[in-house]
């Protein structure tokens, strides 16, 4: 076994349980620093993939807003006949790394039969490992920040499940750095279908906070560099079709247009 392991067309194993990139950020950052000249290109001609290619763990943070917890309980398609509750309750859900896509490559919608809502978020990248965490100095483990688009089959199975169809993960339009947001807690989200505005909220409104749910997820969790919390999503959720265009912004962090088909 372990002279198979070891053949040259074998990479090491086991790997890492943490992205590497994320993982070596300062050192990538400051190359990028001391480079000179280097081909520039238009943002139109580029294609976005997801700037966190291989994280360990995406974990998601459901009903993480008030008003999101009032439309739910009044729309019986998101609800699904349930009385819906926050975060309180339910805790933390985890998403299949096979759902993460990038802006370029958009959503393709599963299970048509069914409606699929579009939920902008805010998402926090971990930058450090770290357990058990105090919540006062959650942000120190933070490697940046981008938007996140947390892609939704309603229906009764576990978030989990309906959560994590591929390309229901999308992430973008970049990572920004943690050095570039001074407060994560006061960041405004705004999403449009078709240019029809949906969501429009402050994540002043968060229930957990960002530092907080650092510190919850590490509780239960070893977090690892490149590891995701999407913080959740505030009201205006809603359907999406084929041939709609989904853009997010999110303050700071930059705006990106995704395309379901």
């Amino acid at each position: 076994m372990s002279a198979a392991l070891t053949a040259p067309a074998i990479k090491p194993w086991p790997l890492p349980r943490e992205d590497w990139l994320i993982a070596n950020l300062d050192r990538v950052c400051s190359a990028i620093r001391q480079a000179e000249g280097g081909a520039r290109h238009r943002l139109k001609d580029v294609r976005l993939l997801s700037p966190i290619a291989n994280p360990g763990k995406i974990i998601g943070a459901p009903v993480n807003y008030r008003a999101h917890l009032d439309e739910a309980n009044a729309d019986q398609q998101i609800s699904a006949g349930t009385t819906v509750k926050t975060i309180d309750h339910y805790g933390l859900f985890l998403k299949a790394n096979s759902s993460l896509v990038g802006p370029a490559e958009g959503v393709m919608l599963g299970l048509k039969s069914r409606r699929n809502d579009h939920e902008g978020e805010l998402v926090v990248v971990i930058g450090r490992a770290c357990r058990n965490i105090q919540e006062a100095n959650a942000l120190d483990y933070v490697a940046g920040y981008c938007a996140g688009l947390d892609m939704t089959v309603r229906g009764v199975e576990e978030r989990s499940l309906r959560k994590s169809l591929d390309s229901y993960t999308v992430l973008g339009p970049w990572l920004t750095t943690a050095d570039e947001v001074d407060d994560p807690g006061d960041l405004l989200i705004h999403l449009e279908v078709n240019g029809e505005v949906r969501q429009h909220c402050s994540t002043a409104h968060l229930i957990f906070s960002v530092k907080r749910l650092i510190a919850y997820a590490s509780a239960f969790y070893s977090l690892y560099p490149g590891d995701v919390i999407m913080t959740g999503t505030p009201a205006g959720v809603g359907p999406v079709t084929a041939g709609d265009t989904i853009s997010l912004t999110i303050d700071k962090l930059g705006a990106m247009d995704v395309a379901v088909r």
